[in-house]
């Protein structure tokens, strides 16, 4: 291997895709049927995200050399991310029958059947992801393959050990912080803690990937879900307050009326206060500022936050404002309001969750 060839070897595992691709270019330029750098020039293009310009390059270095399996891999890849499963598919099986001992083939075979969409498919994929496992127990990786198509399986139990390997074997690995902290997110109802630990690893995943949009997408989910639970808050107190206000205009006087507006102060301040201990029961110091930071940034979480705001204001005040009908009126439209932005903010965020 040429010493400019080494240079763009390095600059791309340095993650400066840009420079490397132009080191390749230039070798190129001296080389052109080197299939080692043109498999590079692909990796380099495929990263920056021009897939049309990887895929040329690539079948040129599978041209020049048929039996290539790093070239091969690479195809599987770039037709992966331009969405033609087929004839990834073929590539990906093509990858194993000239490296059957070689665990990335097995690796990428499963990561393109996991992404085949059907049922069958997955138990293919997580077989793959087996074989890679047992060709390659080092490889963290090959672990988180097996974990998420374990998870896509219903078998948490391998898929939670799968990463917790993966883990031990690379602690940095942002997709197996990720994936774990899901599998505790889907069962933190049943285990006390497990709502906490997922929201560590999210937040450990976007720490050590800041472009891994599936962390910060589901620190999104977390504040989402948070403030969707303060809503119901909102909703009992709306409701006492109603309650309570058309009884003090019924004509309740003396300690009725001082016990109707008590009770009703009762509940507010019970109401938040519980929803507020229990959230600082579980979401310790160090997570507060991360999850404040990303509810901040998304639009989502702000627009429920209006109604949910205005709900607040309008119980309060309907205390000292019982008498006006028309403004404890205002309560059923911001009940309405509130459930229209909680539609509209799921959907929206549903919409725009990052791919596979």
């Amino acid at each position: 291997m040429s010493r400019a060839l080494q240079q763009a070897e390095a600059l791309f595992d340095l993650g400066r895709h840009e420079q490397a691709a132009a080191l390749a270019a230039r070798h190129l330029a001296g080389a052109p049927d080197d299939a080692a750098a043109l498999v590079l020039l692909a990796r380099c293009r495929h990263r920056l995200g021009d897939e049309r310009q990887a895929l040329t390059t690539v079948e040129h270095a599978l041209h020049v050399a048929p039996e290539s399996v790093s070239a091969r891999l690479v195809h599987t890849h770039v037709l992966l991310a331009l969405k033609e499963h087929k004839q990834a598919e073929e590539s990906a099986r093509r990858a194993v029958e000239l490296a059957p001992q070689f665990w990335a083939s097995h690796y990428t075979l499963g990561i393109v059947l996991d992404r085949g969409g059907r049922r069958k498919r997955k138990r293919a994929a997580y077989e793959s992801a087996r074989t890679a496992v047992a060709l390659a127990p080092e490889e963290s990786d090959a672990y988180v393959l097996l974990g998420l198509t374990a998870h896509r399986t219903g078998n948490h139990r391998v898929a939670r050990q799968a990463y917790e390997t993966a883990l031990r074997l690379n602690p940095d690995s942002s997709a197996a912080h990720n994936n774990l902290s899901l599998l505790h997110l889907h069962r933190h109802w049943l285990r006390p803690g497990s709502w906490t630990r997922a929201a560590e690893g999210f937040v450990q995943a976007a720490a050590l990937d800041l472009d891994d949009r599936h962390a910060r997408y589901n620190l999104e989910n977390l504040a989402w879900e948070t403030l969707m639970g303060s809503r119901w808050v909102a909703f009992a107190g709306t409701v006492a307050v109603a309650l309570g206000s058309a009884h003090l205009r019924a004509g309740a006087a003396g300690t009725d009326a001082l016990v109707t507006c008590l009770a009703c102060a009762a509940v507010l301040v019970g109401g938040w206060g519980g929803w507020l201990l229990w959230q600082a029961r579980r979401v310790p110091p160090h997570l507060r500022r991360p999850l404040l930071l990303v509810a901040r940034g998304c639009r989502e979480v702000l627009g429920m936050a209006l109604p949910v705001a205005l709900l607040i204001l309008h119980a309060a005040l309907a205390l000292v404002l019982w008498r006006s009908a028309l403004f404890s009126g205002l309560a059923i439209p911001l009940v309405f309001f509130a459930l229209v932005m909680s539609v509209a903010g799921r959907t929206a965020l549903q919409q725009r969750a990052p791919k596979q």
